[in-house]
């Protein structure tokens, strides 16, 4: 499904009349109105969810109907499900569908949901991209096989096999962090010209490649970093596809909300008003899930435990999410430039 960007409003001009002559002037306002952009094919911000379990370490169903209502009600476009967040290595075939079904009679039409199906075996991957479609998801996110670490031309049938596998549009997900294996930029320009290859999640750390891209295709360019959610939006990103967005979906999608009115400013203070709590969460040494049901647990919110081989956050670790958590929430909004619209 495709979610429209709401239209930022244009700037009042000011009129100005000098007494020395009946001329009337008309200024402009010296704040430029930020140009329409095409509206993402996923949304703009979409947050990677946690896939909750019970507290035996069952797949809890309600539980992420419940978790992906709200994330959507606060402000998330898009849900992708069994990512690195969603423990994808640790929950089966089954249990992926299973989740993508649930996830969608919460959700509705409300938001898309791009299910992730990538593994180190080509086969596998197009199952469980066509599963994945059957269960009633908008989009398939697909990681470079790990551990194999295939040659970029072998990396490139790849994802073409796992793209002509269904009628979903794909989301390449490029973390050479984890895989091993980067999508190098020029493997990406001939991935774009995929008429169902579409969109890239970004966690490559490599800010020139990705505008190389950026500036040579059309693919929808989302962060999956969370310090360059607002970096990569305002040089032509779709938006970020966020770990964080489980505790904060409408503080993270207000960054993106003021750069679309036109404040600037405000946005950027944003961004640094969250940099504690991405910090505490995404750069602590834990995964970001480990982290993120943490807090969410403290918070009261479906989340469960994680499954071996992870660990759980230990107590000391909670506190201090929650402390930082605290303190961001407890900030006011920053108000809006004087000629901006109040943005949530």
């Amino acid at each position: 499904m495709t979610t429209a960007r709401p239209t930022p409003p244009s700037p009042t001009p000011t009129t100005s009349t000098t007494s020395t002559t009946s001329t009337t002037s008309t200024t402009p306002s010296l704040t430029p109105s930020p140009a329409p952009r095409p509206a993402p094919v996923f949304g703009r911000a979409l947050c990677a969810m946690v896939t909750p379990f019970t507290g035996s370490g069952t797949l809890d169903l309600d539980g992420a109907r419940l978790l992906a209502d709200r994330l959507v009600s606060a402000g998330c476009d898009g849900l992708v499900l069994s990512g690195t967040t969603g423990e994808s290595p640790t929950t089966s075939d089954a249990e992926k569908a299973e989740l993508v079904a649930a996830v969608r009679e919460a959700v509705g039409d409300r938001a898309s949901i791009v299910a992730g199906v990538g593994t180190s075996d080509t086969r596998h991957t197009v199952e469980l991209a066509r599963a994945a479609e059957k269960a009633g998801a908008d989009g398939v996110l697909v990681v470079s096989p790990y551990y194999s670490r295939p040659p970029q031309d072998a990396l490139e049938a790849h994802f073409r096999e796992v793209a002509d596998a269904s009628g979903l549009p794909v989301m390449l997900y490029d973390i050479p962090g984890r895989t091993g294996t980067r999508i190098e930029p020029d493997t990406m320009l001939r991935l774009a010209e995929h008429p169902r290859i579409v969109a890239v999640k970004d966690c490559s750390y490599d800010f020139l490649g990705a505008q190389k891209v950026l500036s040579r295709t059309e693919l929808a360019y989302y962060a999956g970093c969370e310090e360059h959610h607002l970096a990569l939006y305002a040089v032509g990103g779709a938006g970020y596809v966020s770990t964080v967005a489980n505790v904060v979906p409408d503080r993270l999608r207000s960054v993106l909300d003021a750069f679309d009115a036109g404040d600037t400013f405000r946005a950027a203070r944003l961004q640094q008003q969250a940099m504690e709590l991405i910090e505490s969460m995404m750069a602590s040494g834990l995964p970001g899930t480990v982290t993120a049901k943490g807090l969410l647990g403290d918070l009261g919110l479906p989340a469960g435990p994680v499954r071996s081989p992870l660990w759980p956050a230990d107590r000391e670790t909670v506190v201090g999410l929650r402390a930082a958590y605290d303190r961001l929430m407890a900030r006011h909004e920053i108000p809006p430039a004087p000629g901006h619209a109040h943005v949530r």
